[in-house]
């Protein structure tokens, strides 16, 4: 056979092969909070659709937002609070009806497990002996939003805001506190369990709004068809049960 007929078969047996390979792939963005348990579900996932894979990209969902927006590649993504998602779909980013609340979590402050001292209530934190309180950036860490309403709502904002060690997103504010290098700390209650030997919760902090992580599949996802499975796959049961081990309710 002519050694260009075979050069051209090859190349479209090489090119047909990374088709297949690129058809099963899902790119997810999702919250910072939520690293352990998805990690822990992709391999169910993949298991029950062979051929599927699955890459994670996890951040504050402020800047995964951002990274959406100027066009990086991802299908299903994941925020940790309703108004980055309500942005992604004001910008027309998400498929608005395939958009749904996947769970629901609790803020809660925390200490190094080896202080000798715990706050028991927000105006404790204004005490001399929390000099240093470490939350996620109220402009792109849904942590640091709600931690910033809950303190506004006690009118201690004020007080706190000076104290306070910005993080790029919640998983940054825990390890701060888990390497004491801050007198205390606001992440979800579901980040506090990751350390137990670290870190140590001194109280759940009430917030107005109930903290919730919608999921949608994006507008321009690659792999469309796979996205919209892999969503449907986080209600079933098998993964309800996953991320219920990790600590995160129902919404």
């Amino acid at each position: 056979m002519n050694f260009r007929i075979l050069r051209a078969l090859a190349l479209a047996a090489t090119s047909l092969a990374w088709s297949f390979a690129q058809a099963g792939e899902i790119t997810v963005s999702a919250a910072a909070s939520l690293t352990h348990a998805l990690r822990d579900l992709g391999p169910l996932f993949e298991a029950a659709r062979p051929g599927a894979r699955l890459r994670f990209n996890f951040g504050a969902s402020g800047a995964l937002l951002a990274q959406i927006a100027k066009g990086a590649p991802a299908d299903v993504f994941v925020s940790a609070d309703q108004e980055s998602m309500d942005l992604a779909q004001a910008r027309g980013l998400v498929r608005p009806a395939q958009r749904r609340d996947l769970l629901s979590n609790t803020l809660v402050v925390i200490v190094p497990a080896a202080s000798s001292k715990a706050p028991r209530a927000l105006g404790d934190l204004t005490d001399a002996g929390y000099a240093r309180i470490a939350i996620g950036l109220p402009a792109s860490v849904p942590v640091g939003r709600y931690t910033k309403a809950a303190l506004e709502a006690a009118r201690l904002w004020g007080a706190i805001e000076p104290k306070t060690i910005g993080a790029s997103n919640v998983r940054q504010a825990l390890d701060y506190v888990a390497r004491a290098e801050v007198d205390a700390g606001f992440v979800y209650a579901t980040d506090a369990v990751i350390m137990p030997d670290k870190v140590r919760v001194a109280f759940t902090v009430p917030t107005a709004r109930p903290i919730l992580y919608p999921v949608a599949t994006l507008a321009g996802a690659p792999n469309p068809a796979e996205a919209a499975k892999f969503v449907d796959f986080l209600f079933t049961p098998p993964a309800q049960a996953v991320l219920a081990k990790h600590g995160f309710g129902r919404p």
